[in-house]
Order: structure tokens, then C-alpha cells, then sequence
């Protein structure tokens, strides 16, 4: 099994943190939050990762190198424009032609890894999405899903006047290759606003798996300086 990481936004509101060093390499208890990451997807018995790269990519190169360090296998993807989270995938479709993990790498994602394989792999879905319950659902992208935990719509930041839930989407995909060429070419598209959508208007079955615990972006300082206390107070 391979894994994708998205790691090529560029992080504008984190500046000036971010001027210099790529988002997911924001220091999270004294490491870079990639860093984590990798760690638990390794810990789930997954070592061919493939990253995507964008803003400053020469800092996680240089960092992680050919992640042997890591004792991880690591395959970088250059994009000169961004290609948008599903737009990555798109572009290495012949990496995946077996079920693979997708990992947003500006997330702590606090998951039993393994377990959410073993969900996807029994549910026999064609996508498995790690869903959380949140506090401000006009921020995420939130799924709407009926008693068998099936994904039946998918709303990307909805109208804060209108009701559709506070499941929202955590970052952290099972995927299936037959749903790679759904992704249109040419164009840089998104998972949430655009695939989960068209996969669920043409009867793919996507599956929810619900998280315990909570997930922690770090789209802000405020964001970042919250999962830092968080880490901090657990390891107290």
C-alpha cells in the first residue's frame, strides 16, 4: 500500500512563518508536522509515501531527503502550479494502482490508521473518508451520511445559514484507483468541492469513518499556537 501527502499550499495566512519554510513544515512539538505524519503512516506499516511539493520545496528535500532517515521511501512530486489536492493525485495515477491512503499534511489527525484501513477494506467502499464532529461547519467540508455511515451528499464550507451537519471531512482518505479517473485533467481540482461530489452523483459508495478525537489544522498562528498547547498538555 502506498500513501499520498499533500504538502504544496503555501500557507498565506501563516506568514511570515511560512515565507521561509513550506506549511506542514510548521515546528509542532519540537518537530515539523510532516514529521508526524510520516510517523504514523509508518506506524500503520505503510513506507512508500509519495509527497507533493510546491512553495519551497528545497526545505523538505533537504530535510527528509529519501526519508531513509525515516525508514520510509520517499518520492517527491514538483508541481510548477498547484494542481489542487485531487489534481496531485491525478498526476502520479500510475503510483496508485492498488488501494491507497491520501494525508493532508497541513493536519493532526489523531486516528487509529490501521483500523481506518481495516473499515475501508471491510465496508468494500470505493472511498473512506475520516470525519469529525466540528464546531464551525461553514469552515469544512462536511458529509452527510445515513445509519450505515454512507456518505450520500458532500457540502464544501456551506452557507452558515443552512443546516448539513457537523460531520466534517478530517483530511485523511482510504481510496480505491478506480476513482482516479473521475479526476478531470487540465485543471487544478479538489477532492471535497469537486470529486467526492461527482463520485457521489455517479453511485460510488463513499464510506464515513468517525474519529474520537479531535483533529487540529494549522491554517492560523491561533490554529498552530492551539495544537502546540494540546501536545504539550498530553505529554504532561
Amino acid at each position: 500500500m502506498k500513501a499520498m501527502v499533500l504538502a504544496a499550499g503555501r500557507g498565506t495566512r501563516l506568514k511570515p512563518h511560512t515565507d521561509t519554510i513550506p506549511k506542514p513544515m510548521m515546528p509542532v512539538a519540537g518537530r515539523p508536522l510532516l514529521e508526524h505524519i510520516f510517523e504514523q503512516i509508518r506506524a500503520a506499516g505503510i513506507a512508500d509515501i509519495v509527497v507533493n511539493l510546491h512553495h519551497r520545496p528545497e526545505v523538505i528535500q533537504n530535510y527528509f531527503r529519501d526519508g531513509g532517515r525515516h525508514n520510509i521511501r520517499l518520492t517527491y512530486s514538483f508541481e510548477p502550479d498547484l494542481l489542487g489536492t485531487a489534481g496531485a493525485v491525478l498526476k502520479l495515477a500510475a503510483e496508485f494502482t492498488e488501494t491507497f491512503l491520501v494525508y493532508y499534511g497541513d493536519n493532526y489527525v489523531e486516528l487509529d490508521l490501521p483500523d481506518l484501513i481495516r473499515s475501508h477494506r471491510q465496508s468494500k467502499s470505493d472511498a473512506t473518508i475520516a470525519v469529525f464532529s466540528c464546531e464551525e461547519p461553514h469552515r469544512s467540508g462536511i458529509v452527510q451520511v445515513d445509519d450505515s455511515g454512507r456518505i450520500f451528499n458532500f457540502v464544501e464550507k456551506p452557507d452558515p445559514e443552512i443546516d448539513v451537519g457537523r460531520l466534517a471531512n478530517a483530511g485523511v482518505y482510504v481510496l480505491e484507483p478506480k476513482v482516479i479517473p473521475v479526476i478531470p485533467a487540465g485543471r487544478a481540482v479538489d477532492f471535497g468541492r469537486d470529486i467526492f461530489p461527482e463520485l457521489i452523483r455517479n453511485h460510488f459508495f463513499l464510506q464515513a469513518y468517525p474519529l474520537r478525537a479531535a483533529v487540529y489544522g494549522i491554517d492560523t498562528p491561533e490554529l498552530h499556537a492551539r495544537l502546540v498547547r494540546h501536545l504539550a498538555e498530553r505529554t504532561n
